[in-house]
């Protein structure tokens, strides 16, 4: 197991350096960098027309002012060692400064954390709280009536995009019942709230984005604790257990529950971390909610490259961190297995 481990975390150097070094490259080739962002916002303009001609980034600047922008953001080095030294940076978790934010990565990253923190939790417990008990109803009564009318209304709901149903959810319970509120994650006398006011605030708050982002997340759960029950189910210590007299109950919490959500506890760390990065931004947008998926998006909008790359380097590192403890779970819920 020890060697399996080490092997693993030695084969994330090559991914992260692979990862960093394509992002890099694409970089040098993307027009509008850095420089000609910052020499359009100090001068008012961000691509638009002035005096009948098309405005670009360093027309009509002093040279020597380019040179000193450059050197500001190190771009007066050559590409090889800005790539080395960004490298060195990581490899001690030092994330660099935003160019445009006057900011440390890391605190820009601390800062926006609770909103993601906020959305990821509520979807990952209120979609594996729907979805395991779901999944276990629907194998014990497949073929049922039941069975078919959940599984349409869990694909009708998988097929609409999160996007698409926080647009209704706004329009229809936050414009036309106004029930809940339009955006953000705190109404603005937050400060004033008791302790009480404070949880029902933030609830009230929180409750469109979150359904967005469950309605279409749990049905591949779902549809998974089905199967593997069923597939156990159907297994011979099934029959066995059956034929002795146990209780169908006793069956069915306690033999067949072990082995069938088996895959499902080995993805916790997976969609644990993944309900916290991924689908989060157009959803961050609609609702006004300032977490990580708006910041990178931001970043990558206005060429700040030390949030790109920073933030790229963290959510990789994390998500193979991630990818060795689900395998690591399968050893820990099924002793069985090895990885020798």
């Amino acid at each position: 197991m020890l060697a399996y481990v080490a092997k693993r975390l030695l084969l994330m150097l090559p991914t992260l350096f692979g990862v960093l070094l394509v992002t890099f490259i694409v970089m040098q080739f993307v027009p509008g960098g850095p420089v000609e962002q910052y020499l359009a916002e100090s001068r008012g303009f961000s691509g638009v027309e002035s005096g009948g001609a098309s405005y670009r980034g360093n027309q009509g600047v002093d040279p020597k002012r380019i040179e000193e922008i450059k050197k500001l953001y190190g771009f007066d080095k050559p590409a090889t060692e800005r790539f080395w030294q960004m490298l060195g940076q990581f490899a001690r978790f030092d994330l660099g400064r935003s160019f445009f934010q006057n900011k440390d990565v890391w605190q820009l990253v601390r800062e926006k954390l609770p909103v993601s923190i906020s959305l990821g939790l509520w979807t990952f417990f209120i979609s594996y709280l729907i979805a395991v008990p779901l999944g276990v109803a629907k194998a014990v009564r497949a073929g049922s009536r039941f069975d078919l009318i959940t599984t349409l209304v869990v694909l009708v709901g998988y097929a609409i995009p999160g996007f698409v149903l926080g647009v209704a959810l706004l329009v229809v319970f936050g414009g036309q019942l106004e029930w809940f509120p339009l955006r953000g994650l705190t109404s603005s006398n937050w400060d004033e709230l008791g302790w009480g006011g404070k949880i029902v605030d933030y609830l009230w708050h929180i409750t469109l984005p979150v359904t967005a982002m469950v309605v279409g997340s749990f049905a591949v759960t779902t549809m998974l604790t089905k199967n593997s029950f069923l597939e156990e189910i159907r297994k011979q210590y099934v029959l066995t257990a059956r034929a002795k007299g146990l209780p169908e109950n006793r069956v069915l919490w306690k033999h067949v529950m072990r082995n069938a959500l088996m895959p499902i506890i080995a993805g916790f760390p997976a969609a644990f971390l993944g309900a916290f990065f991924t689908g989060s931004l157009l959803i961050e947008t609609l609702f006004s909610l300032d977490g990580l998926g708006l910041l990178s998006y931001e970043s990558v909008i206005r060429r700040d490259y030390p949030v790109v790359l920073g933030t790229l380097y963290l959510f990789t590192l994390l998500g193979l961190v991630t990818k060795l403890l689900s395998d690591l779970c399968y050893v820990l819920v099924d002793p069985r297995v090895r990885f020798d």
